[in-house]
């Protein structure tokens, strides 16, 4: 007699794009069609699924850092000092616009300013006046400090050694700020092909993203979207603590990382887990208060200057209470605004929103058949917030691109989404330059603001299906995947009281 202990289940077959997305099947027809279904796959040694995904993100992001190219141009000036070209509006008629390259002078980081602890003077001079300081979560704040000296070094060793490339010293740190932030996009790249192992190709979705080309060199989100996406990626690896430490540094980048505790405690519940989500929760908060006590407790008024900035905002041009504003003559919650002036109302329907639409998620979760994934509640979470707030920036659409291909990996439907999402920023372009020069008059960018916002409405209703419908959602239809699994939610250690044993002689 002998024990024989019951091998744990094989994993899901592989998902072939070819047979299962339209556009993946209509693409193969250019090298000769759908794999055949004799084919042997997962056969070679160097092409590999996740390196293949990771040369195409590669091949985007240098395509988005060529599209921010013209607005690194040069030029001699009159005097005979060499300048950065942005005559003419350039930064708005090229559309290559980047936080990034203002922000060097506007926050004194080309002149060593330490981030939260020295203030300069906005509109000095002037009877608006006003003491600012940093206005970037405390990591994006000193990613931006390091960079900057990173860029004074690199300058510095291109007067000594002269085979060393140069420019401007504002060209060479929106250039290693560049190489940082096309780093974390591959992280992304690469937590999204780990967390969907038998879906390898929908990581390419994450990759020829047209939201990448456009907006990962904007502004540092990518960052926080590398943090948030690794943390999943850990929680789904059962280590619940790593996740939440993660969680709480991309909280630290932007805020919008620790949303996605919501979506962790609400499966959680359903699956009876509670211990294993508060894990997470309690790692993810103690990090983002390791982090943001010592600039705190060091520099109040500068920690303070991103919150105070996020009360005092109106509503911004991307936003619909803005959109509603324009077309009606509307004035807003609050009337007209003076300069600086806090939206009170603005900020308290915002925020009773976005915990309407938390209520109606948790409602969701709460009757659907089975366990909803982590990936569709956190989509919903992130998607809502974004819907209803007052500040919509561009590149804040790069949060939903691993979440809608891991919630809804639907290559057209995400692909014209993505794409939709992406050509609002050539309306938004003409839109500053305005009328005047040669722009656009709002309406065409306010009204591309609402066909994106009804793509992202039409992303939300498909996945609260998939949750209430199980049998609709493609991740759990694949082959060879139990129903009620979850690739983003732990799955239990195998323990001897668990093992079928049966005796054989």
């Amino acid at each position: 007699m002998s024990p024989r202990v019951r091998e744990p289940d094989a994993p899901p077959a592989r998902v072939i794009p070819t047979w299962t997305e339209p556009l993946a099947t209509a693409a193969s027809r250019v090298v000769g069609g759908p794999l055949g279904r004799h084919a042997l796959v997962g056969r070679s040694r160097f092409w590999t699924p996740l390196r293949v995904v990771l040369l195409l993100a590669v091949a985007v992001l240098a395509l988005g850092w060529l599209g921010k190219a013209p607005c690194l141009q040069q030029y001699t000036t009159d005097d005979g000092t060499v300048a950065l070209d942005w005559r003419n509006n350039r930064q708005y008629v090229a559309m290559c616009y980047s936080d990034t390259v203002p922000l060097w002078g506007i926050e004194g980081l080309d002149r060593g300013a330490v981030p939260y602890r020295d203030p300069w003077i906005d509109g000095e001079g002037t009877d608006d006046e006003q003491v600012r300081y940093m206005e970037y979560p405390v990591l994006t704040g000193y990613f931006q400090y390091a960079n900057a000296r990173l860029a004074d070094a690199w300058v510095w060793a291109a007067g000594v050694v002269p085979i060393l490339p140069t420019a401007l010293p504002v060209v060479v740190y929106f250039d290693i700020s560049a190489a940082w932030l096309a780093l974390a996009w591959l992280v992304v790249v690469w937590a999204v092909r780990a967390l969907r192992p038998n879906r390898p190709w929908d990581a390419a979705l994450v990759a020829l993203s047209p939201l990448v080309a456009v907006h990962v060199f904007t502004n540092f989100d990518a960052l926080a979207v590398a943090c948030a996406t690794a943390g999943m990626l850990a929680f789904a690896r059962r280590r619940p603590l790593l996740a939440g430490v993660l969680l709480g540094i991309g909280g630290a980048f932007k805020f919008y990382p620790l949303m996605l505790l919501l979506p962790v405690l609400l499966v959680a519940v359903r699956r009876r887990r509670i211990g294993t989500a508060l894990r997470t929760i309690g790692a993810a908060v103690g990090a983002f208060v390791l982090v943001n006590a010592p600039v705190a407790l060091l520099y109040p008024t500068g920690w303070a200057e991103f919150f105070r900035l996020n009360r005092t905002r109106p509503a911004d041009p991307d936003s619909l209470y803005f959109v509603v504003q324009y077309f009606t003559g509307w004035a807003g919650f609050d009337g007209k605004l003076a300069d600086g002036e806090q939206p009170v109302v603005l900020n308290a329907v915002s925020a009773v929103l976005f915990v309407l639409c938390c209520v109606g998620i948790c409602v969701v979760a709460l009757r659907a058949p089975q366990p909803p994934r982590v990936a569709s509640l956190a989509f919903l979470t992130v998607a809502t917030f974004l819907l209803v707030n007052k500040v919509w920036s561009p590149q804040y659409s790069l949060w939903l691109v691993p979440l809608a291909v891991l919630a809804l990996p639907r290559w057209r439907l995400l692909l014209a989404w993505m794409a939709v999402d992406a050509l609002v920023w050539a309306p938004r372009m003409y839109y500053y330059l305005t009328p005047a020069n040669k722009g656009l008059p709002p309406d065409w960018f306010l009204g591309t603001v609402v066909v994106r916002d009804a793509f992202v409405v039409l992303l939300c209703v498909l996945v609260v299906r998939s949750v209430l419908r199980p049998d609709t959602d493609p991740v759990r239809a694949a082959p060879g995947r139990r129903p009620e699994a979850d690739p983003d939610w732990p799955a239990a250690v195998p323990t001897p009281s668990s093992q079928v044993v049966s005796a054989t002689r």
